[in-house]
């Protein structure tokens, strides 16, 4: 699982299918906005950002980070990935069977 968060809805959409071409994940889930506190150059910022839930496989990680951040607007994306404990095997077989980093030819 990995996720990350956009400024903007058309930028959200942009980089979630832009993963999904590049086939490092088998489903984004571009998520309602939410409103962001953080700490960014010494102040404090307010803002509304556009989660992207991810999933994907711990093969293809480097190679969504590297598309994240070829893709996103941020000069420092938060880009985070964690492992699952346990899945449903029929479900988590499709995400490796998805996930291949292999883009398919139309």
């Amino acid at each position: 699982m990995a996720m990350t968060n956009l400024p903007d809805e058309a930028s959200a959409e942009r980089v979630a299918r832009a993963l999904l071409q590049a086939r490092v994940a088998a489903c984004v889930n571009r998520l309602a906005p939410c409103q962001s506190e953080y700490w960014w150059q010494g102040q404090l910022e307010s803002t509304q950002e556009w989660p992207l839930l991810i999933k994907t496989t711990q093969r293809q990680y480097a190679a969504l980070q590297a598309v994240i951040e070829a893709e996103h607007p941020y000069d420092v994306p938060e880009v985070v990935g964690w492992p699952l404990s346990a899945g449903l095997p029929a479900y988590l077989a499709w995400v490796a069977s998805e996930a291949t980093g292999m883009p398919k030819k139309p």
